[in-house]
């Protein structure tokens, strides 16, 4: 392609409202361009990228089984309704009317429709398991479209859907499609971990997210250091032991702790420890009040509260619903005296002698407090988030935390769809069984921009030769010059027939097209420069900067040999 007849719109100046590196270049490379608030159109740059990405994905979920079709992204609210998310789901859903005012939904995800559709379609057992998987446009009405690409309001995905008669089937997909997916984030060139994860409002029990590496990623991963462990934060089990001290246990007294909120105010104040303190929260669990007691150094996790009372919402009460229900502020609650609330408490926290917590009356604080003597608790489990240097869950090393951006999920659904919509099928004995579902999911325009953010320098993109955009930038010094102009010609004709190759045939200044190049990224850069005339080019590996001239009887050998390095 000739660079002439292209739109690469590049930039000069980093645009004001770009915050992360893969969307500053990403913008400045003429790859992409803001049509609304997470929104963007993708330029023949990134489309050629996504062309790459798309075409390692589908390669992969061929290979795991998939099947490719493609679903309407306008959804019927009816599908909705039955599955129980139309309300459920929350305002990301865009809802929209048509002029007959019957209700549609913009599709953020497909799981309705291909129940639907598999529903109607499959009758018996003998069919099963199905894979199918599409790649398409997704709409999500995010409250803060931000990072360009990696949390917008329109983009592209590849989703697939997994129908089984058996558990045991659906884990042979699942691992399947988990390797699939593998391969196609290390075919990308990205630096990823596969991590334990939540499944959210998808529904389903076991998940993993395919997490890249990023320190602008929004997900804290928490991963061992000796091990190849990984789980999101929110999920990593605490296998931490806790043995209490030999301190003899201490009479109780309530003293005053005036304006003391916060664990760390009331510690200092008291001279104690923050692993001494009992941290009390009001959870609403299913609307139902619970008190949760967590170590003064620990948080909470709501994840795992949710989990463990396999509730639909847990979230933590409002000032005034603390007030109502416990009689005080937020920085004075405590279990002592509570009898109409449920409490449940952190492992660690009954270990804790001589204390320290609320005393449920404001500006007071209970000192020497000892569980079991003191207060009474329903039952204690692992509610809290792991930290770093806790023991690894697997038993292997000690827990470190790095940020990741989510570019792949895989869900094991269960019934939670196909028993919600009837999808049914007969079993050998002619029994009606519920359909037992996966789900699969790849952000791809996100997937772009995790390889734009992990791959970059202060001049600009750097390619993966897997998914470049292109693999030769050829670039003519002077245009006007004949020996320059009839090289490039023949090396644009012979390179081209091997490489896909971009060819800068613009009437600009040396220093544009050079800068250009960097920014752009493409692996491998040919100059025809002032020794055109004597066969010999300038070849730059766009990953070291190493710059070497060679002729060009050596030129495509030369050119094969740096981008198998890449």
């Amino acid at each position: 392609m000739k660079q002439s007849m292209t739109l690469i719109p590049t930039l000069r100046e980093v645009p004001a409202d770009a915050d992360v590196k893969s969307h500053q270049l990403l913008l400045r490379a003429g790859f992409i361009r803001q049509n609304a608030s997470g929104v963007y159109s993708y330029l023949p740059l990134a489309k050629r990228v996504l062309t790459k990405i798309e075409a390692i994905v589908r390669e992969e979920m061929d290979k795991a089984g998939g099947v490719e079709l493609l679903m309407p992204a306008l959804q019927q609210a009816e599908l909705w309704q039955e599955s129980g998310r139309w309300y459920s789901y929350g305002p990301e859903l865009m809802r929209i009317h048509d002029r007959h005012n019957r209700e549609f939904a913009l599709g953020p995800t497909h799981e309705e429709v291909i129940t639907s559709l598999v529903r109607d379609e499959v009758k018996s057992y003998k069919r099963l398991p199905l894979t199918l998987y599409q790649i398409q446009t997704k709409f999500r009405d995010e409250k803060r479209p931000r990072f360009g690409l990696l949390r917008g309001r329109e983009f592209i995905m590849k989703d697939a859907y997994s129908f089984h008669a058996s558990k045991e089937s659906l884990d042979e997909v699942y691992d399947r499609i988990f390797t699939a997916y593998s391969n196609i984030f290390a075919r990308c060139g990205l630096n990823y971990r596969a991590v334990i994860a939540d499944s959210g409002a998808m529904g389903g029990k076991d998940t993993h997210e395919f997490m890249v590496l990023s320190d602008i990623g929004e997900d804290t991963i928490a991963y061992s250091d000796t091990s190849s462990y990984a789980a999101n934060i929110e999920m990593a089990p605490v296998t931490a032991t806790y043995a209490k001290s030999s301190e003899t246990p201490k009479r109780i007294e309530k003293v005053k702790t005036e304006n003391k909120k916060t664990i760390a105010e009331v510690s200092e104040f008291l001279k104690a420890n923050e692993d001494q303190c009992i941290k009390s929260l009001l959870f609403k669990i299913d609307g139902r009040p619970v008190l949760v007691l967590v170590r003064g150094d620990h948080e909470a996790n709501d994840i795992k509260l949710k989990n463990l009372f396999e509730a639909g919402s847990v979230e933590l009460a409002e000032a005034a619903e603390t007030k109502e229900i416990l009689g005080c502020e937020v920085g004075s609650v405590g279990p002592i005296g509570v009898s109409n609330v449920e409490i449940i408490a952190d492992h660690a926290v009954e270990a804790i002698v001589n204390g320290v917590c609320g005393a449920n009356e404001e500006d007071y604080h209970y000192v020497n407090v000892n569980p079991g003597t003191d207060f009474e608790v329903g039952r204690y489990a692992d509610i809290r988030f792991i930290q770093e240097g806790d023991p690894s869950p697997d038993g292997q090393g000690k827990i470190l935390f790095a940020k990741g951006i989510e570019v792949g999920h895989v869900f094991k659904l269960g019934t939670r769809y196909s028993e919600a919509m009837d999808a049914m099928y007969l079993d050998e004995n002619g029994k009606s069984q519920p359909m037992i579902m996966g789900c699969y999911g790849i952000g791809v325009s996100r997937t772009l921009s995790a390889v734009a953010e992990q791959f970059n320098d202060e001049k600009g993109l750097i390619w993966p030769q897997a998914v470049a955009p292109y693999k030769v930038h050829l670039i003519a010094i002077n245009m006007k010059d004949e020996a320059q102009a009839s090289l490039s010609g023949q090396l644009y004709e012979s390179i081209g027939g091997q490489f896909e190759t971009l060819f800068d045939d613009r009437q600009e200044r040396p220093g544009v097209k050079f800068a250009d190049s960097d920014l752009i990224g493409i692996p491998v850069r040919v100059t025809v420069g002032k020794k055109a005339a004597e066969g010999i080019v300038e070849v730059k590996d766009r990953k070291t900067g190493e710059m070497i001239e060679v002729s060009v009887e050596n030129l495509l050998e030369t050119i094969n040999t740096l981008l198998n390095n890449a």
